[in-house]
């Protein structure tokens, strides 16, 4: 099987195959053979590579790792786990994305609670006039996502109201340059709010909302396949959202 991570990262590097070879110090049949599935590298070129190309081996060669590696990077991507989401501290949301330079994202049904917190406004808005790209990916309140969730949760049509008001509490915030709005009708499992390369995972549980449910504060670690995991969620949901400028609109 080829391998597309390797192929991608020399891709992204502006690097030919005839270059990677040569700083690597093997023949550039070697370097294919690397991407097309043949023999694996000696461990020495794996780390070379990874160096390389600003990669973790991990990223380049998941199968390189054992279960218990792979176990214990995951462990230490773990920061702390709250068994609910009113005891996570009310400071540790807003510090979350205070400190962001390159990636602020909120993927969830409507963070409604977040949305009327000042503080947040005012961190999105000194972000925006620092040129940060920052992505809000609420639920579509049509969608039938939303009036599922609003039946598990026995809240019903709330659900969506809860949606669209999230969104009119966030209309000072259409238009900031930077700050980019889309709707999602996926199913989430869990609400996620990331800043880069911290992370607060808002589970979903059926039957009981979101408040209740635990949270997980995970960080990136190399090695840790955790962060990646829901990162990757994001950016898939992302891709499918419909981008919206005002409230109006949804």
């Amino acid at each position: 099987m080829a391998n597309e991570r390797l192929r991608g990262a020399i891709v992204e590097s502006g690097l030919t195959l005839e270059q990677v070879a040569d700083r690597i110090g093997v023949n550039i049949k070697t370097v294919e053979r690397w991407i097309n599935g043949g023999r694996p590298p000696y461990r020495r070129h794996k780390y070379a590579t990874a160096k390389l190309l600003r990669r973790e081996v991990s990223h380049l060669w998941p199968e390189a790792r054992t279960a218990s590696e792979v176990t214990d990077a995951g462990q230490a991507e773990l920061i702390k786990l709250y068994p609910h989401r009113n005891m996570v501290p009310g400071h540790l949301w807003t510090r979350l994305y205070a400190q962001a330079t390159k990636r602020f994202d909120i993927l969830t049904y409507s963070a409604f609670w977040l949305t009327e917190d000042l503080n947040f406004h005012r961190i999105v808005k000194e972000k925006a006039a620092a040129g940060l790209h920052m992505r809000f990916i609420f639920a579509d309140p049509d969608s039938a996502a939303v009036a599922l969730r609003g039946e598990e949760e026995g809240v019903g049509s709330a659900q969506a109201s809860k949606t669209r008001n999230a969104l009119v509490n966030c209309a000072p915030l259409f238009g900031l340059p930077g700050v980019e709005f889309r709707l999602h009708g996926t199913t989430l499992y869990n609400s996620l709010y990331r800043a880069d390369d911290e992370m607060l995972a808002n589970t979903h549980v059926y039957g009981i909302s979101a408040w209740l449910a635990p949270v997980l504060h995970v960080q990136r670690v190399p090695g840790g396949e955790v962060f990646d995991t829901y990162a990757e969620s994001i950016e898939r949901v992302w891709e499918t959202g419909r981008r919206i400028f005002s409230p109006k609109e949804c």
